[in-house]
């Protein structure tokens, strides 16, 4: 995992948002699934086990001093990702997120409640916003972490979004990210 500093300039991220846009709304796809099992470390899964009880398995979430269910697992648009990573996709597990989706993640696309089929797996999206870190801030710029807070960043949910997993499941990358309609 390369851990450059590559930070773009308010102009370079604005650049980025037209991919961002044209993600697919219904059926996406996983992109790649990140372990942490322990502070800054990262680990790509060639499949992933997620669980109600522990989220990701091989991932620390469960071991932190404050559980939150409602930020167990967090998505975060490839697109958006693979842009503030200036395409380095080594640069990608540095984020944090679990699981990077070709989805969009947006407002107007997802509400708290709505569910995912991922792979095998059924996540909902949470009320909880999911906005970033000095880590973060660190990693990719703080051009990236202002642009993730104006009103445009938190519609498209540049930073991601958390969801909470409701039935067991597995997901590997390459497999299909889909909107399930619980109407």
């Amino acid at each position: 995992m390369t851990t450059d500093t590559i930070h773009l300039t308010a102009e370079q991220l604005e650049t980025g948002l037209a991919g961002v846009r044209s993600s697919p709304s219904e059926d996406g796809t996983v992109a790649m699934i990140v372990a942490r099992p322990a502070e800054d470390e990262r680990e790509m899964l060639a499949s992933g086990t997620f669980t109600i009880a522990g989220g990701l398995e091989g991932d620390d979430w469960h071991h932190r001093g404050s559980i939150d269910p409602d930020a167990q697992l967090t998505l975060i648009n490839r697109a958006w990702l693979d842009h503030i990573c200036a395409g380095d996709r080594s640069r990608w597990p540095l984020a944090g997120d679990q699981v990077v989706v070709d989805l969009d993640l947006s407002t107007a696309n997802l509400v708290p409640g709505d569910r995912l089929r991922l792979g095998t797996a059924l996540v909902e999206v949470t009320s909880k916003p999911h906005t970033g870190c000095k880590k973060f801030v660190a990693r990719y710029g703080v051009e990236a972490q202002r642009l993730g807070a104006t009103d445009v960043g938190k519609a498209l949910r540049l930073r991601g979004i958390y969801v909470k997993v409701v039935e067991d499941g597995e997901a590997t990358p390459g497999d299909t990210i889909r909107k399930v309609d619980t109407s």
